[in-house]
């Protein structure tokens, strides 16, 4: 999609494209890099026990994937119009799933500049939304659908046991910095380096508050290199996105030096060739905290 449209093909430069669809009247958007296709709709093979939200299963050129009813899962009632109805197919923290919506509308070339973070009154730590957008007087929202898929299949999610087979883990007083804008994945994070030993962490919502820490270091006149010791960033964030963070840092002679590691769900074979063009030191898919922890390891011990 990325080379079709001929858009983006520059690595950090802090825009996005979003495909904009309904659920009823509401807006919603899904970043394209996650889109493999969006087709019509075909009837679902149903599952015995399945989860609600899941339909069924579809075969979609020789691959069996679970399909997902958007509506159910975000609290919607059915189409009012199932002829307008699509199937967008998307593949993120290495699986391939497929979401029911009411219809796709048209895509946005926006800057993560444009997308706010919800306001807490209606976000807290289970919410499903990561950014709104307002765009030609309408309100887009941003949802978080690794979210939605680990509401489903927790087994999907991050989980501290994975570190804990890495066997007793000594103390370390290295400091890190992460930048995550899921309030969730933070505490996940906390308790999970925590668990591998690393406990002077510190946490950012996005890439700009974190580039804008590491900068006030370097003001007050103290090597960054003494007060941090690795960045580990999510891509997709609100204001700045990971990639655009990591460019920033390679780009800043008093910062280039640090070891960042790019922890997202769109580390795929097809994708990790923009964390390579903006420098990133190692690139990790959610949710293998274990092969984090170990990437961490070998870059700051």
């Amino acid at each position: 999609m990325e080379n079709k449209n001929g858009i983006l093909l520059e690595s950090g430069t802090n825009e996005l494209e979003i495909v904009e669809f309904l659920i009823g009247e509401n807006r919603f958007a899904i970043n394209v890099i996650k889109v493999k296709e969006i087709i019509h709709p075909i009837v679902p093979t149903k599952v015995p026990h399945a989860h609600p939200y899941i339909e069924g299963i579809i075969e979609l050129r020789g691959e069996v994937l679970p399909l997902i009813d958007l509506a159910k899962a975000l609290g919607f009632g059915p189409s009012n119009n199932p002829a307008q109805d699509k199937y967008i197919v998307a593949e993120f923290n290495q699986q391939k799933v497929v979401f029911h919506v009411h219809n796709v509308t048209q895509i946005h070339r926006i800057s993560w500049k444009q997308i706010e973070k919800p306001s807490q009154m209606y976000q807290g730590l289970e919410s499903q939304i990561i950014g709104v957008v307002k765009l030609n007087g309408n309100m887009i929202l941003l949802l978080d659908f690794e979210k939605i898929v680990v509401d489903i299949n927790p087994q999907s999610g991050i989980h501290v046991e994975r570190v804990k087979k890495l066997g007793k883990r000594e103390r370390s007083n290295k400091k890190l910095i992460v930048a995550e804008d899921s309030p969730l994945l933070r505490k996940l994070l906390h308790d999970t380096l925590a668990e591998a030993g690393y406990v002077y962490v510190e946490f950012f919502e996005n890439g700009e508050d974190a580039l804008n820490y590491l900068q006030s270091i370097v003001q007050k006149g103290k090597p960054v290199e003494s007060e941090v010791q690795l960045v580990i960033t999510d891509i997709e964030m609100p204001q700045m996105d990971g990639h655009h963070l990591t460019k920033r840092i390679r780009e800043d002679e008093t910062l280039k030096h640090l070891p960042v590691i790019i922890f997202s769900s769109l580390i795929t074979d097809d994708l990790r060739h923009k964390g390579e063009r903006v420098g990133a030191t190692a690139q990790v898919s959610k949710p293998e905290i274990a092969e984090l922890v170990q990437m961490i390891d070998q870059h700051i011990l």
